[in-house]
């Protein structure tokens, strides 16, 4: 069948699928007269030209549903970041979405409603610029029960008990493994909530093997990344809330028997080769002159080389996609596989690593109409929303309801639901000072070190401590324009 032709005719069955759905939302969240109305919306995330995508994604089916409202989409991230880095002017400091959300939220045609990342709703809930949602919620008997746990106690965490806002959809992490892999071994397959020390024993009990035969127990990634020390270092210590300066980013804070454990952990992984090292060109040569070639050389998971690998929601596309088409994928061999939740450290163990929803809707403490904003909230976090997006293949619905497991596939999507996001330490502070992301690099700098011989743990800890006190200085004198790194000390 002609491709367009195909498109057109689902085209087609989708919106015949739809009117009925929309005409239930009309009755059920729609305006109560004909009046024109206008609903301003401001976003720090990336909307489109016009606004056309942000449209696509959350207001059409309620302009669709409401004649009446015209819905005015204000973003306030700057669409050029979008394609390719773009050097910014020394003597400018780059424009924050978030303070240009602000400064619309305060001034004098305010939006009524704002769209943003998760990371952005605690600073907003500090500055008093967002309405608590509760009254609402009990007034309109709006049912949040059905709400998947780890969205709606991640966005009452924030707001010390409170609703600030909803989010429609969320994305998340867990762990991919490969069954035919430990059933080779012998061993149980991991389960939900393991603490990161069992997983990685378990990761001991299932690698084998040496150079390019080897099999290795877990990764923090499915690509490979050569074991990128300071990526799973992150991912690993974003439970604990593990600071690497103080919350006035002028001092030091790693100079501790935590980050010794941490990096000494870290470490042992490395040096027992449970993750997986990088592929180098000659490597990758010999694999695509080999026979055995396979294609999925830069996936660790599909490729066959790890047991156990973190995982994006929106990663399982490839995955899947990977199994049911194996017959034509030349060198691929298909296997069975599930997901559990991410590993949790005993002292936190309800909380996995962060978590993206996208985005978070609220009501601006100064909207101008602030009625239809909240008829609009309810409306895109409500069951009939949610039934009609629920085949999203990048995020899950927040509706637990009806959520869909992807091409009818069984896995544990619970995994992916069921843990509490990790809080992002000092989002503000690395919007004013844009540098600040050069202390880890210090940090970085100096675990290769150690994990090639060079230093000791905790005098690699101690110099991170002197070099990053000494660019935290230069840092708060200078936030945002060039910074000289200090001089790494003599070892």
């Amino acid at each position: 069948m002609n491709k367009r032709l195909k498109q057109t005719m689902l085209l087609s069955l989708g919106v015949g699928l739809m009117v009925p759905m929309l005409q239930a939302c009309t009755k059920a969240g729609g305006s109560d007269d004909n009046t024109e109305k206008v609903l301003r919306i401001a976003t720090t995330m990336y909307s489109g030209p016009d606004g056309e995508y942000f449209r696509q994604r959350f207001t059409e089916l309620y302009e669709f549903a409401n004649k009446n409202v015209k819905i005015e989409v204000i973003p306030t991230y700057d669409e050029k970041y979008m394609y390719g880095y773009v050097q910014p002017d020394p003597k400018e400091k780059p424009e924050d979405p978030l303070a240009k959300l602000k400064e619309l939220m305060q001034g004098d045609n305010p939006p009524d409603v704002v769209v943003f990342g998760y990371e952005q709703l605690e600073d907003l809930i500090a500055d008093n610029l967002l309405t608590q949602l509760d009254p609402m919620i009990t007034k309109d008997k709006f049912d949040t029960s059905d709400i998947v746990p780890a969205v709606i106690d991640g966005i009452k965490k924030l707001g010390d008990g409170k609703i600030y806002g909803l989010s429609p959809t969320f994305n998340s992490s867990a762990v991919i493994y490969n069954k035919k892999i430990f059933d080779e071994a012998g061993v149980e397959y991991p389960t939900d909530k393991m603490t990161w020390q069992q997983m990685f024993d378990l990761s001991r009990r299932v690698a084998k093997g040496e150079g390019a035969d080897r099999k290795y127990g877990f990764s923090f990634s499915t690509y490979n990344m050569g074991g990128d020390m300071t990526y799973a270092t992150q991912m690993y210590t974003a439970p604990l809330q593990l600071r690497m300066f103080d919350e006035q980013g002028e001092k030091m804070t790693v100079n501790t028997d935590q980050w010794e454990n941490v990096w000494k952990t870290m470490l042992q992984l490395k040096t027992e080769k449970l993750l997986p090292e990088q592929l180098d060109m000659s490597q990758m040569r010999q694999m695509d002159q080999q026979q055995t070639y396979n294609p999925f050389q830069h996936d660790d998971f599909l490729s066959g080389r790890v047991a156990m690998s973190i995982i994006n929601y929106g990663e399982l596309d490839r995955v899947i996609n990977a199994m049911k088409n194996a017959e034509g994928i030349k060198g691929f061999t298909p296997f069975d596989w599930d997901v559990v939740t991410l590993p949790v450290h005993e002292e936190a163990p309800d909380v996995g690593g962060f978590m993206g929803m996208e985005g978070v809707m609220a009501i601006n403490s100064k909207a101008q109409n602030a009625a239809e904003a909240w008829k609009f909230i309810q409306f895109v976090n409500g069951e009939d929303w949610a039934k009609l997006k629920a085949s999203s293949n990048h995020n899950i619905v927040s509706r637990q309801k009806y959520i869909k497991k992807k091409d009818g596939i069984e896995f544990n999507l619970k995994a992916f639901t069921t843990l509490t996001p990790a809080l992002m330490l000092d989002n503000k502070l690395y919007r004013e000072r844009q540098n600040l992301y050069r202390v880890n690099e210090i940090g970085s700098r100096l675990l290769q070190e150690v994990s090639q011989g060079k230093l000791q743990v905790r005098d690699a800890l101690k110099q991170w401590e002197t070099e990053g006190n000494q660019l935290l200085q230069k840092i708060k004198e200078n936030p945002n324009g060039p910074i000289d790194m200090p001089m790494p000390m003599a070892g």
